[in-house]
């Protein structure tokens, strides 16, 4: 991964990092409030060797000493310092209880010997401290102490006296937040890769080509209100997602410029990608450029195109495909545009049948000869054969791809069972793209909303009207 891919994930997945953080920032708070205080009583020790006026026995004692200090440092935590201690003071716990509570340090190059005591309470701290200081002068000597004629050669004297601390040294509020957030983060940074690791639907174009070599020839918002507004390019078009279906409109005159396609399949992998509406709103989209379009509802099995354009369906492809009906007799013109509609009609009971029959090929056929541009909307080419039987009859298959709900998996299953029949896939539309964050079209990042001022906006219903009386 480049540092772009982690910069995406991040922006991606920021309530996973957020989430992350805040538990384990709660996590770092909780233990701190039910952990109970801990205060540190200390005591400073200095080990000397018997006084003399010699130069060399003082260096040589000086070396004895530093050496000899190294080995004080445990002795101090040893039973034999401790028992006295917890005897003295009359507390309730074993020596290596206690030890446990006591670090000693030795100063590198130094023969002091510094002694930090722990306990839950802050008087108790200072006079187990004060105790062990003053047995530990007294244990030294005893061990020592060659013979009893002879005095102990290493002297210890306390240089701090230990004192009743005001403030706990644990647990530190500050200390414990700050490890939380920095733990937190990296947590959920964690998360957050793992998750996209792990996330093998199509997100953008990459994950597209990781499939397929078919160019990406659009890509369309996420819209929420996309089942109430349908048809977005007569609803709102200047929206981007009106923008959107007009370059893809410019995309696939482009597609194949040398053999241009008359009659194209929309179809997707699943169900619910939004492979109708694209294709409703790309008709209009291309009757506006000053094409004549010709939209069927391929779908005999769960028709809605029909329902999307608010037309009727009684009739239609079905009665063509069996003889029932002529063509132009059921074509539909769709408002006052060069769109017109076959609708599915009634639904059969073997669509794969009808639509890879010779009289499909028929019909497709003479639509080519009457429209400039063909677009069957088809069934989705994983449930079923429809889209694939479809893309063999006609110039091309354009495969719509619902970001963030198709897999990479998917997308190649259905990218093969249009190749297996030798059927050409003019490309990919991502739809249902997100407008901002890691994985946002380009396109919807700047906006060029039209100008909103009434007194320039051209008069439609005026112009129109004076287009009519010029073609009477």
């Amino acid at each position: 991964m480049e540092l772009q891919d982690y910069v995406r994930v991040i922006r991606k997945r920021w309530r996973i990092i957020a989430a992350a953080t805040l538990v384990v920032i709660a996590g770092a708070a909780a233990v701190t409030v039910v952990s109970p205080p801990t205060y540190e009583a200390q005591t400073q020790l200095f080990v000397s060797t018997s006084g003399t006026a010699d130069a060399t026995q003082l260096l040589q004692g000086s070396n004895f000493t530093q050496q000899r200090v190294k080995s004080y440092a445990d002795v101090i935590t040893s039973p034999r310092v401790l028992n006295p201690v917890i005897d003295q003071l009359h507390l309730k716990v074993t020596a290596d209880d206690l030890a446990k509570n006591i670090t000693a340090t030795v100063p590198l190059d130094t023969v002091l010997i510094q002694v930090a005591v722990d306990d839950r309470n802050a008087e108790q701290a200072a006079r187990i401290a004060d105790a062990l200081g003053k047995q530990f002068t007294t244990t030294v000597s005893e061990i020592e102490t060659v013979s009893a004629s002879a005095p102990s050669p290493v002297k210890v004297s306390v240089m701090q006296q230990p004192t009743v601390p005001l403030s706990p040294v644990s647990p530190k509020p500050v200390r414990n937040i700050g490890l939380g957030l920095v733990l937190g983060l990296l947590v959920g940074v964690g998360l957050a890769l793992l998750r996209d690791l792990l996330d093998t639907t199509i997100k953008n174009e990459q994950d597209v080509a990781q499939v397929t070599k078919s160019a990406v020839i659009g890509g369309i918002a996420y819209d929420a209100d996309a089942p109430k507004r349908p048809l977005i390019v007569q609803a709102d078009p200047h929206s981007p997602r009106a923008e959107a279906f007009r370059a893809l409109r410019t995309n696939l005159q482009f597609v194949d410029a040398a053999n241009q396609p008359r009659s194209i399949v929309f179809t997707s992998s699943l169900p619910g990608e939004g492979k109708t509406t694209t294709t409703a709103n790309l008709a209009i989209t291309l009757a506006a450029a000053g094409s004549r379009v010709c939209v069927v509802e391929g779908d005999l099995r769960r028709p809605r195109m029909l329902d999307y354009m608010g037309m009727e369906g009684a009739v239609g492809l079905t009665n063509v495909l069996i003889g029932q009906a002529h063509l132009d007799d059921v074509l539909q013109r769709f408002a006052n545009t060069e769109v017109w509609v076959l609708g599915c009609g009634p639904i059969p009971p073997n669509p794969s049948e009808l639509l890879g029959s010779t009289a499909m090929l028929e019909v497709v056929r003479q639509l080519e000869a009457k429209f400039d541009y063909v677009i069957i909307d088809a069934p989705p080419l994983l449930p079923v054969t429809d889209a694939a039987v479809l893309s063999t009859v006609t110039g091309g298959t354009v495969v719509v791809v619902g970001t963030g709900s198709t897999t990479r998996e998917q997308l190649s299953r259905s990218i093969q069972s249009v190749e297996a029949v030798n059927g050409q896939v003019l490309g990919v539309v991502l739809n249902k793209l997100p407008e901002k964050g890691g994985d946002g079209y380009y396109y919807y990042r700047d906006g060029y909303a039209p100008i909103s001022d009434p007194d320039r906006q051209l008069d439609l219903r005026s112009s129109r009207g004076h287009q009519d009386r010029t073609h009477v």
